[in-house]
């Protein structure tokens, strides 16, 4: 229910370490662990969370809980998945974008003081003016206005 519910591939360990195990072979978007099984099991427990990776964890007791509520904490915990990888993979590009910006300007200022410069051989010119261009698209590239 919880795949047709969510469109995720969906996989069910009947033990923690099984859980483990599954969690050590592939990547997970999030990871359903019913609450009475940890506390019955801390030593399991503590192995699943050891190899959770960036699955998101989403806490349930299936005793009191029913699918459609196990449900809405799935979806929910997905969709802040996702909006946690988007903000951080523009937090990723920002710094990024960041840290070029110097680099970036520091290459066109000295590729416009040698193209400035006197009596600079043709094929130093040519050469030059190929970085030059090449940075400017680069600086276009990541955003960094003129």
């Amino acid at each position: 229910m919880l795949q047709e519910a969510t469109s995720e591939v969906t996989q069910v360990a009947t033990t923690l370490r099984q859980a483990a195990a599954q969690l050590r072979s592939e990547e997970f978007s999030a990871l359903v662990i019913d609450q009475a099984l940890l506390e019955a099991e801390p030593a399991e427990s503590d192995l699943v969370l050891q190899h959770i990776g960036t699955a998101t964890p989403v806490y349930v007791n299936f005793a009191i809980n029913g699918i459609q509520r196990v449900t809405r904490e799935l979806r929910a915990a997905l969709l802040r998945r996702k909006k946690e990888v988007l903000v951080a993979r523009q937090a990723a590009e920002e710094a990024l974008r960041n840290e070029l910006k110097g680099t970036v300007t520091a290459l066109l200022l000295s590729c416009e003081m040698v193209l400035a410069a006197p009596g600079l051989p043709s094929t130093v010119e040519v050469k030059m003016r190929a970085i030059h261009e090449l940075a400017r698209e680069v600086r276009t590239r990541i955003g960094i206005s003129a």
